[in-house]
């Protein structure tokens, strides 16, 4: 499979961007993803934990923790508890299940800094859930503005 990477000019204008919104709609995506399996009691060693996801081609990070309701923005340390790692593509095949994240890994093409303990309870969960196929087409802005308005009805 030939490897796209984000052409660098792109990759400098995103990384002008504030970065806090874009963490908030990464968490707010996330939350709406994953519904309640972020509560599971399995997740309870995140909770608190500063974590970093750098797409490193697009020149962005999202900073967030986990609490009680979910994936919460934050934003950014210097040294966040967890920071992980990869391309654009990478992390676009981690989440069609297309690409194995030890693959990745000792690839060299993931990278995982910080509490690596943390970083495995994080691989090693989402090994474990049983997750829909991703549909890109749930994503639309269309689709998750119905989907936000169901869950503020009830």
């Amino acid at each position: 499979m030939k490897t796209f990477l984000i052409p660098q000019p792109v990759s400098i204008l995103i990384s002008l961007l504030p970065r806090y919104p874009h963490s908030l709609i990464f968490t707010r995506v996330i939350n709406l993803a994953l519904q309640d399996k972020l509560h599971d009691e399995v997740w309870q060693p995140l909770h608190g934990k500063r974590v970093c996801i750098r797409v490193k081609d697009a020149g962005i990070a999202f900073h967030f923790t986990l609490g009680p309701q979910g994936m919460i923005a934050r934003h950014a340390v210097a040294q966040p508890d967890l920071a992980i790692s990869a391309s654009a593509q990478d992390f676009f095949l981690l989440a069609l299940r297309k690409e194995d994240p030890d693959t990745l890994f000792f690839s060299r093409r993931l990278v995982m800094e910080g509490d690596t303990e943390l970083g495995l309870l994080v691989k090693n969960t989402l090994d474990a859930m049983e997750l829909p196929p991703l549909d890109f087409r749930a994503l639309l802005p269309a689709r998750l503005l119905d989907k936000l308005r169901t869950r503020l009805r009830a």
